[in-house]
């Protein structure tokens, strides 16, 4: 049984589609589990870091909601500082790889800037909603706990 250039055709193209499935949930698990995971743990350990310093903000008139606002942004910087990292590392890599298979055939190299921008926007999304959790604890901390901490 031969199969005509139609049919194999066809089957490229659904080849195709799965594999940009699968790429797109590698993209989703890398860019939101990882990097929320990462963003969570650095805020949380900034916040405790800077307790004292919070505290003093505190102090000096800083609201809850300043306070809060602050770890937000500072949440959203750190993501969107990673993403620009990774996605430019990405890119480099992928340069680096299709000139290598150019030996193979492979010679035209597209970029899907609208995946890039996208994992730009998400990233600032997950920075943001890592930044709940310690962004209430910073609110809430007492000016004269934090203070008196070492």
């Amino acid at each position: 049984m031969q199969l005509s250039r139609h049919s194999i055709g066809e089957s490229q193209t659904q080849v195709a589609a799965a594999l940009d499935t699968v790429l797109y949930l590698i993209y989703a698990l890398l860019a939101i589990l990882i990097a929320v995971l990462g963003v969570i743990n650095t805020l949380a350990l900034s916040v405790l870091e800077r307790t004292r310093e919070i505290g003093l903000l505190h102090t000096v008139g800083t609201s809850r909601r300043q306070i809060s606002r602050m770890v937000q942004l500072e949440s959203a910087l750190i993501a969107v500082q990673g993403a620009l990292l990774g996605l430019g590392l990405g890119i480099a890599w992928g340069i680096a790889g299709q000139r290598v298979l150019t030996l193979y055939g492979i010679t035209s190299l597209r970029i899907p800037w609208t995946t890039v921008l996208a994992v730009l926007a998400g990233s600032v999304l997950a920075g943001l909603t890592a930044a709940i959790l310690p962004a209430m604890k910073a609110a809430r901390t007492k000016p004269l706990t934090a203070i008196g901490t070492a």
